[in-house]
Order: structure tokens, then sequence, then C-alpha cells
């Protein structure tokens, strides 16, 4: 969405900006009634932080099940505030966004398992324990059973981004970088078809090849432009 970043309260006259609050509240007087002083900009970020502390202290002390669904909403409303476009500037798609969607995904697959293998523990322990600092398990460490999981989520973050670049685009127009999203997409669309059950290599893949679409407009290297249409063929 496009906003008018910069506020000044009607109330006190405070001004501040929204793209540092993600809110229209004045920070001094908590007044709604504000208005915006400079043109309007895209911007999808919304400030948000993600903290798995309890949950990890749940799976310390065996209770992990009884707030998996409290987990699972604290995921989805991080997901839901994060944007790649902050203030008008295109951002890359980070390692925090893809490990709070891959483990809203792991822990609800895992908590539906009849029979859970000490290797899906072992991967689900791993992303509860870094996934908050954008740790994610390598492609190596992923269970066989839940690698489905995995390629759904990542599909699904880079959605997402896809989604925000073609609106950055409409103000950047870059029609090479525009069909190569297009490519993107159709890999999206096999992903889900498939309901994930890709190799992690190629979830990883797919993740890499939306990055490198990034660096390319957020940096002009057009050797990453490449890399990500050689690896789309």
């Amino acid at each position: 969405m496009k906003v008018r970043g910069r506020r000044e309260c009607q109330a006190c006259g405070c001004r501040w900006s929204y793209y540092e609050t993600g809110s229209v509240a004045c920070p001094d007087c908590e007044s709604l009634r504000s208005v915006g002083v400079d043109d309007r900009t895209l911007h999808t970020d919304a400030s948000a932080t993600l903290d798995l502390t309890p949950y990890r202290t749940a799976e310390h002390e065996g209770s992990l099940s009884d707030v998996v669904d409290d987990c699972k909403r604290d995921l989805r409303a991080y997901v839901r505030r994060r944007g790649f476009v902050d203030a008008g500037e295109l951002q890359p798609l980070d390692d925090t966004v893809l490990a709070a969607n891959e483990l809203l995904q792991v822990i609800d697959a895992f908590h539906r398992e009849r029979d859970p293998s000490d290797a899906d523990r072992r991967y689900l322990l791993a992303l509860l324990r870094g996934a908050d600092d954008g740790e994610r398990p390598p492609p190596d460490a992923v269970s066989e059973t839940l690698a489905p999981a995995r390629g759904l989520a990542y599909a699904n973050a880079v959605a997402d981004y896809r989604r925000d670049v073609l609106d950055w685009l409409d103000e950047h127009p870059d029609e090479a970088a525009r069909h190569t999203l297009g490519s993107i997409h159709e890999r999206i669309k096999r992903v889900r078809a498939l309901e994930g059950d890709v190799s992690p290599a190629d979830a990883e893949s797919l993740v890499r090849a939306a990055r490198e679409v990034g660096t390319y407009l957020i940096d002009g290297d057009e050797s990453s432009l490449s890399a990500a249409r050689e690896r789309l063929r």
C-alpha cells in the first residue's frame, strides 16, 4: 500500500515516521488525529518482532503440544505483518520470514503425525531453536516426512515476495525482472500443486531464484538476474 510516512499529530503537533512505528497513532499523546506531511510512498513492511522463547520453554518442559495453537497464531501474525518494501525501498527476502513460514508449516504437520520420528523431532527443534533469529536448518537436515512442509512454506514466502516486487516494479519498470518473476510464479504453482512435495534442494533453489531477482533490482547486479534465469530453466 502507499502511505504518507511522515505524520503530524493534529492534537499536539508531534511529528513521527509511520515507517518506524507502523501506526497512525501519535507516539506522544496517542491521538488518532494525524495527517501525512509528505507524498504517498509504497510501504508493505510493518514493524514486527518474533519471540519464540515461550515455546522453547514449553518444549523444554514437555508441554509444547499444549501451546501449538498459540505458536501458530504468533507465527501467522508475524508473517502477515512482514513485507518487502520499506518506505519505497525494495528489501531482500530475509531468513527470518523464511524460517517463520517454515516453522508454521512444520509445527502443524509434526503435531498431526501419529508417530513422528526422531528425525522429525530434531528438525522441528532446530527450527524452534533459531527461527526468530533467522536460522534455518540446511536442506540435508530436513526430515523426509516433513520435507513437504518446507516446500510449501518456501513457496508461500516466495509468493509474498514476488507480490511485493511486482508492486514495486509498477514504479520502477523492468521487463526482464518481470519476465523472470513470471517463471518464478510457474514454479510456485507447481510446488503448491504438489502440496510442497519437492526435494529440499528444489525448495531452496526457488528461494535463491527469488533472492537473485531481488539482488538484481536492489544492487543492479545483472549477473544475479542471469543466475536466476539459469536456475529456473
